[in-house]
């Protein structure tokens, strides 16, 4: 019998295997597809993180302890896991963008700075800002590279002694008051507590909970920079809210090239049915919004890969013990701003299956808050 099983071992589920093991519990981790694939939401190379949180202020202590145990999964590992390369927030003043970002901020006396258009111009010489936009600079900001942080959680997670099956789907689980049981395709499972991590695959797998959980596609991009006589830096990670248009974001994760997406543009899809062909409409229309609001970016398109969100009504996520079942704990609905939090959502859900509670504020993510949620 196991102390706990995590069902999905991609960005929470696989920091959950890892903190929980470190812990000296005794694991399973069961995972539908094989180790770091590409049919969920925790690939495509890179992942925006900041701690100036436009999203909501009560998300900044999490970072900041996100920050720290990214930090020492870094040195564990030994691998190169996040690139700090600064962030850019922009938008008109009052955009929830900036605004947000702003507000938070200086809610936590975060460093940064506030630029306007000439200064962004100046110091990102690859956008053209229009005369309004403004942005938010900040220092510390980057992105992680989800494939090689899910690979550092289960070597090490490995390493502490938990037991990681993949390609194992389950089947159904089921709670006791003092112990739980896994089916999966190649047997049953039990153990004393339960962690579901199951991305967009959690409707099914907490189907008695009756969360209102959206799977929408989304589609990342990859684009060469133009050769051009005069080179033009490459510029830091922004997220920009342009007046009347889709909020779209790029990251300079590749040395050639530059990674660009919308945000929020996005069918509802089944997650078992995602349409990962990339149609040419596609690409021309982030190329579109490249060429008009940092042309240098729009070179030569080099590849486009789908992934998709699990969004909640209100974006926040579900982090919490089950409500009906206090040895289950539960990690869901992560609306496509969740993977920088995979550090420390690992550690909630080892508190919670080791303690029943965390010092972490997770008030927001309680499911309570939806009407007809169980």
């Amino acid at each position: 019998m196991f102390d706990a099983i995590v069902i999905g071992l991609g960005g929470m589920g696989s920091a959950a295997a890892f903190h929980l093991s470190r812990r000296g519990k005794k694991v399973l981790g069961v995972e539908r597809f094989s180790s770091g694939h590409e049919l969920g939401s925790s690939h495509g190379r890179s992942r925006i993180i900041r701690q100036a949180y436009f999203e909501g202020e009560e998300y900044v202590p999490l970072l900041m302890r996100s920050y720290e145990l990214w930090d020492e999964l870094a040195r564990e590992s030994g691998e190169n896991l996040m690139e700090t390369t600064g962030a850019l927030m922009l938008g008109s003043p009052n955009s929830d963008i900036v605004s947000g970002s702003r507000r938070s901020a200086e809610r936590h006396g975060l460093p940064h700075e506030m630029l306007d258009a000439a200064e962004i111009r100046s110091r990102c010489p690859a956008l053209e800002p229009r005369p309004d936009t403004v942005g938010l600079f900040e220092e510390r900001a980057g992105f992680l590279r989800p494939e090689a942080t899910i690979e550092a959680h289960l070597d090490l997670a490995a390493k502490h002694g938990a037991d990681l099956r993949f390609e194992e789907p389950v089947r159904s689980w089921s709670a006791s008051e003092n112990s739980v049981a896994v089916e999966t395709a190649f047997g049953v499972y039990e153990a004393e507590k339960l962690v579901v991590a199951a991305g967009a695959w959690s409707s099914d797998m907490l189907a008695d909970m009756g969360l209102p959980l959206r799977v929408e596609r989304r589609v990342m991009h990859w684009f060469e920079p133009k050769r051009i006589a005069s080179p033009v830096p490459r510029p830091p990670v922004f997220l920009w809210a342009p007046e009347g248009g889709d909020v779209f974001y790029a990251i300079p994760d590749s040395p050639n090239a530059m990674k660009a997406a919308f945000h929020y543009v996005g069918d509802e899809c089944e997650p078992d049915a995602l349409d990962r062909e990339v149609g040419e409409d596609e690409v021309s229309k982030i190329r579109d919004y490249l060429e008009r609001y940092a042309p240098s970016l729009a070179g030569r398109h080099v590849e486009s890969a789908a992934c998709m969100y699990t969004n909640t009504p209100d974006s926040h996520f579900v982090v919490s013990p089950h409500p009906a079942h206090p040895n289950v704990s539960v990690a869901a609905g992560f609306s496509g701003h969740g993977y920088k939090f995979c550090s420390v959502v690992g550690e909630i859900l080892a508190d919670l299956a080791t303690d029943g509670g965390t010092r972490h504020p997770i008030g927001i993510f309680d499911p309570a808050r939806f009407e007809g949620a169980s």
